[in-house]
Formats: C-alpha cells, sequence, structure tokens
C-alpha cells in the first residue's frame, strides 16, 4: 500500500485532535506527518507513540504533502488552500471558507463521493450540523424527493471552539454554588455575560448560532440551507432552520420534518434511511451523551408528520467526529481508494 506524506493545519484544536485519532485508528498509511498549530505556541502532539511538535504553519515545508487537511480558521483555509491545492497537492478543508464556492466541491462520502476527482485537488468538508441531515435524508430525496425541510438544532458548545468550551466549563463551576433546593424553590441564576457567545450557557439555551443578518437568520441557519442544497443538487429545496446552542458539551442533534413529494410507508422509510445511518428504536433513541465518541449518524424516532407527505425524524451525531474530523479522513480514503494518489 502507497504510504503517504500528509499535513494537518489546526492540529492542536479540538477537530484537529479528532482528526489525528482517526488517522491512527483507521490506520491511515503515512510516510510522514507534519502537524501545524494556529502559531500561538509550540504544543506537542502524540500520534502512534511519538510526540510530535505542532509548529507554526510553513508554506514551503507544507506544499511537501501529498494531502493536507486543513481543520482550522476560515482566514487560514482562505489563505493557504488555494495556493497548495494549485501545486497539485490533494486539501481537505473543514472550514466554511470555500462550501459555497461552485468551483469547489462540497463531500459527504455517504452522499456524493463522485464528487471527489482530479478536476479539483481542493475539497470542502459540510457544516457540522447539516451533515446528518444530509445523510439521514438523503435516500429519501434521492428515491422519493424531498421538496421541503423545516428543521431545529440542539447544538453542543464544542461547535464554537475550545474558547466556547473554557466558557461553558467556567460558567458551570460558579452556577454549580448556587444550584441548591434550600427553601424549595428552584434557584434563579442571575445572567451573566459570556467571553466568548452571545448569551450564557451554563442551565441555558438560545436560539443564536452565528451572527444574525439583515433578515434576522442566523448565519448557522444560512449554512444549512445552502450547504444541503449543494450537497444534495437540490436548488429549489425549502428549508426553514432555527438553529439553537445548549449546554452539551458534544454531540449535535436534530428534530427533522421533511416534506415528500409523494407519499410513501413509514417502512419504506425507515429500509432508505438505514442505508446510510446508524438506526435507533424508538425506546433507544439517541442522546448528545449515547453519541458521543462513535462514529456515524444515529436516527430514531421516524414517524407520520401532520399530512401523509411528511415524515418527522429524530438525528444525532458527535459533531467533532463524522460532523467534522471523520468526514475529512473519509474523503482522504476515498481518494486512495480511487486511486487519484
Amino acid at each position: 500500500m502507497v504510504e503517504l506524506s500528509v499535513g494537518v493545519v489546526g492540529a492542536t484544536g479540538l477537530v484537529g485532535r479528532e482528526l489525528l485519532f482517526f488517522l491512527e485508528k483507521r490506520k491511515f498509511p503515512l510516510s510522514r506527518l507534519d502537524c501545524y498549530s494556529s502559531g500561538k505556541s509550540n504544543q506537542g502532539i502524540f500520534f502512534q507513540g511519538k510526540k510530535y511538535s505542532a509548529k507554526k504553519f510553513n508554506f514551503n515545508e507544507a506544499k511537501k504533502n501529498q494531502i493536507i487537511f486543513f481543520v482550522s480558521s476560515d482566514e487560514v483555509s482562505a489563505r493557504w488552500a488555494k495556493k497548495l491545492a494549485a501545486l497539485g497537492i490533494w486539501v481537505i478543508d473543514d472550514s466554511s471558507a470555500f462550501r459555497n464556492d461552485p468551483a469547489v466541491p462540497l463531500v459527504i462520502p455517504e452522499v456524493n463521493k463522485e464528487e471527489i476527482s482530479p478536476r479539483s485537488r481542493l475539497l470542502a468538508g459540510p457544516n457540522c450540523t447539516m451533515t446528518g441531515l444530509g445523510v439521514a435524508g438523503y435516500r429519501l430525496h434521492q428515491k422519493i424527493g424531498v421538496k421541503e425541510i423545516r428543521l431545529a438544532s440542539y447544538q453542543s458548545v464544542s461547535g464554537a471552539g475550545r474558547a466556547a468550551v473554557e466558557d461553558f466549563f467556567a460558567e458551570t463551576r460558579k452556577d454549580m454554588k448556587n444550584f441548591s433546593l434550600k427553601g424549595g424553590r428552584v434557584p434563579i441564576l442571575k445572567m451573566k455575560k459570556s467571553l466568548h457567545l452571545p448569551r450564557p450557557i451554563s442551565a441555558n439555551v438560545f436560539p443564536q448560532v452565528g451572527a444574525f443578518d439583515s433578515q434576522g437568520v442566523s448565519g448557522e441557519e444560512s449554512k444549512v440551507a445552502f450547504e444541503l442544497r449543494k450537497v444534495w443538487k437540490a436548488p429549489n429545496l425549502k428549508i426553514s432552520v432555527t438553529a439553537v446552542r445548549v449546554p452539551t458539551l458534544r454531540g449535535h442533534c436534530l428534530s427533522a420534518w421533511l416534506t415528500l413529494r409523494k407519499p410513501i410507508s413509514l417502512k419504506e422509510a425507515t429500509r432508505l434511511i438505514s442505508a446510510s445511518t446508524i438506526l435507533k428504536n424508538d425506546h433507544s433513541y439517541p442522546t448528545p451523551l449515547s453519541c458521543a465518541g462513535r462514529e456515524g449518524v444515529f436516527v430514531s424516532r421516524i414517524r407520520r408528520g401532520c399530512s401523509p407527505f411528511e415524515i418527522v425524524l429524530w438525528i444525532a451525531m458527535d459533531n467533532l467526529i463524522k460532523g467534522a474530523a471523520l468526514n475529512s479522513v473519509q474523503i482522504a480514503e476515498e481518494i486512495l481508494r480511487c486511486g487519484f494518489i
């Protein structure tokens, strides 16, 4: 088997560490590994029992690799990813820098692996929230056709990055001092400011993931709608989204209402959905805790909506794994499988 020189930009971040874990777990064939951090500190990374130094990004060094994973910021990807791809290097970008670019394939291997080809050495990975529905609903869309979706997300704090997780820990430690039923009343916690989130997240939820536009749509809601249309090749798909941040550490959940072009039995809907997901019965429905650290997209509570055309789903997955790191590794595996390197 061919062994590859691989670079990871953002190796010390939450997704970067998960990506390295899956490269090792799935025995991705490496001859060399270059790890890069944000440059703020020279941190150590352990991989296959060896310690690697995560250095400041160096373009001249990075261009010696055959595959480079970007799991850093949009700004870092926008500056370097296209330049590396222009040299013939396969670049797999997990940021949102190129997802809207019509020249850059947006890839979920379970859905559209045929988009991977030497025509574009730069490949974008999807938004972690959209991925669950992108996988779970695709066979229904392919076989029957989905014409309208309503979606509510329940997104963990890790989706907002390391600083938000630190906020969550700090806020929760402070609130724990007031968690008591002395006097018989449920405590009323005081509002406080969060350093890196729009509202305090401990013992709280808020319907904002990203900045609002002039129409009151958040950045996450826009991303989910645009990217689902792109991945499914469904430019006319109607989709309404409310994205909510919840006080869980890892794992995004979705309630989805899919309006189909024609009625379908629940048995047939379940068969189609199970082709690319891990199906759970209604009594063992997935939660952030139950899917944390696990691969795949978990689906349960498949039921009829308010009309014969509507199917309702509950979807959960680890946002750092299938929603980010694992998807990138699967893209790289597909590049190898197709013999493009």
